[in-house]
């Protein structure tokens, strides 16, 4: 059974690992993942965000993040799962905890980039309630899409 798990610093590998792995299948690694992959504690955590992760007995599966941007509004960021776990609804189960842990941080909206590449994950956003609006020009080069829900 899969378990949502908090980080610590002994997963901070496991972070690293698997967003590299699906950025560079796709993307190129750009500065600011650089700084959240290597510094989670510093960029993410410290500044009110949170990490999890999705543990299948003692694998560590997936992992989502959230950034504080305001002191209402959060970013959903770096979500992934690996491979041999895709399609298995860790997805799922990851985004209902993120979201869960943004309410109770406070939040009253989530955001996130993507990119129209990623299909999948988008129509999971959109199964969440997540809608799209404008993004911002230039905030992440690999991002074309932003969505939004309320919380």
């Amino acid at each position: 059974m899969v378990q949502i798990i908090d980080y610590t610093p002994d997963l901070k590998p496991h972070f690293e690992k698997i967003n590299r792995e699906w950025v560079e299948k796709y993307f190129t690694l750009e500065p600011f993942d650089l700084e959240q992959l290597g510094n989670p504690q510093e960029v993410i955590l410290n500044k009110g965000g949170a990490i999890l992760f999705a543990k299948d007995g003692e694998e560590i599966i997936g992992t989502v993040g959230l950034a504080k941007s305001t002191d209402d509004t959060y970013e959903m960021i770096k979500m992934a799962v690996i491979p041999k776990a895709q399609g298995k609804k860790v997805g799922q189960l990851l985004a209902t905890s993120i979201l869960e842990k943004a309410k109770s941080l406070g939040a009253k909206k989530v955001v996130l980039y993507s990119n129209t590449k990623l299909e999948a994950a988008l129509n999971l956003y959109r199964k969440f309630g997540f809608k799209e609006t404008p993004p911002e020009c230039g905030k992440y080069g690999r991002c074309d899409t932003k969505m939004e829900i309320e919380l």
